[in-house]
């Protein structure tokens, strides 16, 4: 079954009921000017919050956030996300709630703090996407692709790696490790191989870009994520990662791009930078996760990459 992702139901003009209908729903448009905007106001509110964090002054800190996120440059996203800026503000203080370990100094709450934040322009472009809620609706879904068939085609450019689903696969991939410890990132694998074809087109042309950016010697796009369930993104959550609701995983239009491997190569900053041209244009907004970038496509690259993915196929 499928599912909206908004935190609580709120009313939908009919423009936007025709939207869903076509597939694509491009929430409030945003300005480039106005994301800028926001992600400063990020980086601002986690400048002052860290003090907070290393102090241990919880308490405070949730003031302050609860303060900032209620106007300013926060209002250009968390005002049309499902729910609107309070519902935003619940959801951090119940994220922050969850990372503190009771003394105060709980590490990472900075990273979740910026995560979450970050992700609120997901949940602006795709929060009212409806989301695969099982992994069956998920791997049923017509909008979806399977890339190990594109794979196969020869019409996929990066590379991924399955999870191990057997004891026997996970022994082999736990051995592999230990002989080549660097050969591959260390990272689970695609536990779903089905993506959004906007997202293998985009991936496709970030594979492209790396290859001719990179420093000689530079492995191809490794890609760690693609569609996720709903149901998965609870397991993930279950295991300590930092998988939010809503996610942009959930309806098909975010992936994950291994960047930490790319170090040993020196072809880590050339990743960074590509990522972050398709962001000041307004393509694509990305999160540093650590290890890898999460990046979810904007409404208004769907139509391009729409195209460019039926021309990759020869349509």
């Amino acid at each position: 079954m499928r599912t909206s992702l908004n935190r609580r139901a709120v009313p939908v003009n009919s423009m936007r009921q025709h939207a869903k209908a076509t597939g694509v729903i491009p929430a409030q448009r945003s300005r480039a000017a106005d994301l800028a905007a926001y992600r400063g106001a990020v980086a601002d509110l986690l400048a002052e919050a860290e003090g907070l964090i290393a102090g241990g002054r919880i308490r405070a800190l949730r003031t302050l956030l609860a303060g900032r996120l209620a106007g300013g440059d926060f209002g250009a996203v968390l005002s049309v996300v499902p729910g609107g800026a309070a519902a935003a503000v619940e959801g951090l203080s119940r994220e922050v709630g969850g990372c503190d370990g009771g003394d105060g100094r709980a590490a990472g709450m900075s990273a979740v703090i910026r995560i979450y934040l970050l992700a609120q322009i997901d949940a602006m472009w795709w929060g009212e996407a409806a989301g695969f809620e099982s992994d069956e609706d998920l791997l049923s879904a017509g909008e979806l692709v399977d890339v190990e068939v594109l794979r196969r085609g020869g019409h996929v450019g990066f590379r991924y790696r399955r999870q191990a689903q057997t004891a026997a696969g996970r022994a082999v991939r736990f051995a592999e490790r230990r002989a080549w410890p660097d050969r591959a990132p260390r990272t689970a694998g695609l536990r779903f191989s089905r993506a959004r074809p906007e997202v293998v087109a985009l991936l496709n042309q970030l594979a492209a870009g790396f290859a001719a950016s990179g420093p000689p010697g530079t492995p191809p796009l490794w890609v760690t994520s693609l569609a996720r369930s709903v149901a998965h993104q609870h397991r993930l959550r279950g295991l300590g990662y930092a998988a939010l609701l809503p996610s942009a995983h959930c309806s098909g239009y975010a992936a994950d791009i291994e960047i930490l491997w790319y170090r040993r190569y020196g072809a880590d900053l050339a990743l960074r930078s590509l990522l972050l041209e398709r962001q000041a244009v307004g393509e694509v907004s990305v999160i540093d996760e650590g290890q890898a970038w999460h990046v979810c496509v904007s409404p208004a690259a769907v139509p391009g990459l729409r195209r460019a993915f039926q021309a990759g196929l020869g349509g």
